[in-house]
């Protein structure tokens, strides 16, 4: 892991923190001294990862489709900590439905949880977002693979680029920068235990570049960069860590 000493003291806030992608941001962060305050609603897991690493990690469980559960959690942030320096949009579901079974109600609550909560967490975090702070939001290579019965989904991580396209030219001016993170299929534990198969991992060999599966912490190594100043010249922009599954 690269080390980032900018980082150290700086206020970090991650949603979907708790387990997979979110918690491997959350080490990662952690260990380069930075604040780190993530939310998640698996209460359990988010508790036992802030104990686990102490002083500078801080959980709140948090129902990111409700408007003012966000507000409540960004404003607390704030008041308590001070200029917030990183905001990363993470949590999302990527359920697998059939066309014909996405209800207008199945199809709200995911644009609720995978986009809107996004932009409100921007909006929230924006008076409070330091000179040079970074924004990164979270979509997936499914943008380009288009999987079947993932219609909805594929839909919330094509807004989610459109989202970091324009809120870095809005906030630009502010020396804000705003970038996208596009993951490919990433080895946590729980797409390890409900979806990839031997098959599956046959295709990702197949599809990929080079034929390692991906890991968590490969993918907050980028988050961390994006955070960092050494990217201070990177906005607007989308990064896929897929190991070249979308190519050329």
């Amino acid at each position: 892991m690269a080390t980032y000493d900018e980082l150290a003291g700086r206020l970090v806030l991650i949603t979907g923190g708790a387990n997979g992608i979110g918690q491997a941001m959350v080490e990662a962060f952690h260990a380069q001294g930075a604040v780190v305050c993530f939310c998640d609603l698996d209460d359990r897991a988010g508790v036992r990862l802030a104990k686990r690493l102490g002083d500078r990690a801080e959980f709140a469980k948090v129902n990111l489709c409700r408007e003012a559960a966000i507000k409540r959690w960004v404003a607390h942030l704030a008041k308590r900590h001070g200029d917030i320096h990183v905001l990363i949009n993470n949590a999302a579901r990527d359920p697998r439905i059939a066309l014909e079974d996405v209800t207008a109600k199945v199809w709200d609550d995911l644009i609720a949880g995978n986009i809107r909560a996004y932009f409100i967490a921007c909006r929230e975090a924006s008076p409070h977002l330091a000179k040079g702070a970074s924004i990164v939001n979270f979509s997936s290579i499914t943008f380009y693979t288009a999987p079947v019965n993932m219609s909805a989904y594929v839909a919330t991580k094509a807004a989610a680029i459109g989202l970091t396209r324009s809120l870095a030219r809005e906030l630009g001016p502010r020396r804000i920068r705003v970038n996208t993170i596009s993951p490919g299929w990433i080895m946590t534990e729980r797409q390890l235990s409900d979806h990839v198969t031997p098959a599956v991992k046959r295709q990702i060999r197949r599809e990929q570049c080079i034929p390692d599966l991906n890991q968590p912490d490969e993918v907050a190594d980028v988050a961390l960069f994006l955070a960092s100043d050494a990217s201070c010249a990177v906005t607007g922009q989308e990064i896929l860590v897929d190991r070249g599954w979308v190519h050329g």
